[in-house]
């Protein structure tokens, strides 16, 4: 197995979007060699607790209304190509994603991590749905086998917040200043939302490599 490590945050377009061309490349090689583990890299580790306003973070961000249309337009136009359709409006509101780098943490632990990435993904992004809010998360967790009551209990309190804080510091430490960034084999990092047939052309060399 090589280790593919993958930076990312639940609420970065790109990394959704990277993560749908990445599944699209390996659905087509089934015996892939990755063994895939996520990191946490908050796009604003600054947002309040309860998030903001999405419009308002937005226009901020990208310095008006005609800044946003500009930011996503090329956003709009990748996810089309990789087969996802966005649900932009339906989102209310930007969250601070802490909460959910502890799920995903968690989720590691369950062997459910690229699943609930997935699924927080798909809430964000096609549900609007608030990834910051607690039942929320638990909504997701259960799903995958977590049991909701402790994943509650552990939301409601401090547990693996100065880990998360600490992973995301060192992945600033070490560079990462955007994501998605993959890292494969601890060596090589493929920055951004590369498409499938960087992906496969990846898989075959390795393939190659190992005969």
């Amino acid at each position: 197995m090589i280790k593919l490590d993958i930076f990312s945050d639940p609420i970065c377009p790109w990394c959704y979007i990277g993560k749908t061309n990445l599944d699209r490349a390996l659905e087509q090689r089934p015996d892939h060699p990755f063994a895939i583990e996520w990191h946490p890299f908050q796009l604003n580790p600054d947002m309040p607790a309860d998030g903001m306003d999405r419009i308002e973070y937005l226009e901020t961000k990208f310095g008006g209304r005609d800044g946003v249309v500009k930011s996503y337009g090329p956003v709009l136009e990748h996810a089309e190509k990789a087969g996802l359709k966005l649900d932009l409006p339906a989102i209310e509101r930007t969250p601070n994603t802490l909460d959910a780098h502890r799920l995903i943490h968690w989720a590691g632990v369950e062997g459910a991590q690229t699943p609930v990435v997935s699924a927080l993904f798909a809430a964000y992004f096609k549900e609007g749905r608030d990834i910051g809010d607690h039942q929320v998360l638990a909504d997701i967790a259960i799903r995958f086998g977590m049991d909701r009551d402790v994943t509650l209990r552990l939301l409601d309190s401090d547990a693996d917040v100065d880990l998360i804080r600490q992973r995301d510091a060192h992945a600033r430490e070490r560079g990462v200043d955007a994501v998605p960034l993959f890292i494969v084999g601890g060596r090589h990092a493929v920055p951004g939302a590369q498409p499938p047939e960087l992906w496969l052309q990846v898989l075959d060399e390795l393939a190659e490599q190992g005969d």
